[in-house]
């Protein structure tokens, strides 16, 4: 592939976009359309949400090729920044995330060469769902790192604190919602590194990966949310850093697929159907 060098060499910024206003993670209902004309195909439809829209040289876009096929009509293309019909909109305003990049992307009358076509024409579905073990694996050991930070950070200052002339360490509370707190982590890092292991063996772990990925998540949310507890009215000010790990972790449960879409994953997996 002929994009490949530069991608790996950090020259050319890649996005991936799927999410449509009205077609989340619920992939087989997305509206953005591709149509083969000579040649070239013409993109027509818009994708929100997308991690990189605004700075990518090259975005890998989903759309649907056979209509009538549901998921098994979706294929993949590459387009290129600067191609005509293509556009982007101002950065999203997010409650938290701020130095991530999000936007809508738009495309109209976008005609993109044929070889642009990323793998087989109605094989986009198939791809996608191939790499999204890895998406969510990554999602549980970021939300797991994210959540032993904040126990680092609150440890800490819960021995400096003051309360009542004694640190705020010393109070049963505090141990007790820490202790509570540890325990999690711990296991959320015991599930995480076997399922690595497993992973790096080529194991299929779809089910348990959906499990991490809802659990970690909302673990964190947990996690953050008690620790700046801890913090009292500090916790509460932009200066210190466990604000901003409780507003960045609202988001977990919601992209790489929501913890609803895991539990029907996991649902899946035990034959309810």
């Amino acid at each position: 592939m002929r994009w490949l060098p530069d991608c790996v060499s950090g020259e050319k910024i890649l996005a991936i976009a799927m999410t449509e206003p009205d077609a989340g993670s619920d992939l087989a209902a997305m509206r953005t359309r591709a149509v083969r004309d000579g040649d070239y195909y013409v993109l027509n439809g818009s994708k929100t949400f997308i991690s990189n829209g605004i700075l990518a040289d090259l975005v890998i876009v989903a759309a649907k090729t056979d209509p009538k096929a549901g998921a098994h009509g979706v294929s993949l293309f590459v387009v290129e920044a600067g191609t005509k019909g293509f556009e982007r909109s101002k950065p999203i305003a997010k409650i938290g995330m701020h130095a991530q990049d999000t936007a809508e992307l738009y495309f109209e009358d976008c005609r993109i060469p044929a070889g642009n076509l990323l793998g087989q024409e109605g094989y986009g579905f198939y791809y996608l769902m191939q790499k999204l073990q890895q998406e969510r694996l990554v999602a549980a050991m970021i939300n797991q790192a994210v959540a032993e930070h904040c126990l680092e950070i609150t440890l800490q200052y819960v021995q400096e604190r003051q309360v009542f002339g004694k640190p705020l360490s010393k109070f049963q509370n505090t141990q007790f919602c820490l202790a509570e707190l540890a325990t999690e982590i711990q296991i959320g890092r015991t599930f995480v590194d076997v399922l690595v292991m497993q992973h790096m063996a080529q194991k299929n772990v779809v089910q348990e990966v959906s499990m991490a990925k809802y659990w970690i998540c909302e673990m964190v949310n947990r996690v953050a949310s008690r620790c700046l507890q801890l913090f009292g009215g500090y916790g509460y000010c932009l200066e210190y850093e466990i604000s901003r790990l409780f507003v960045d972790a609202r988001v977990q449960t919601i992209y790489a697929g929501t913890s609803e879409i895991m539990k029907l994953i996991i649902s899946r997996g035990l034959g309810l159907k």
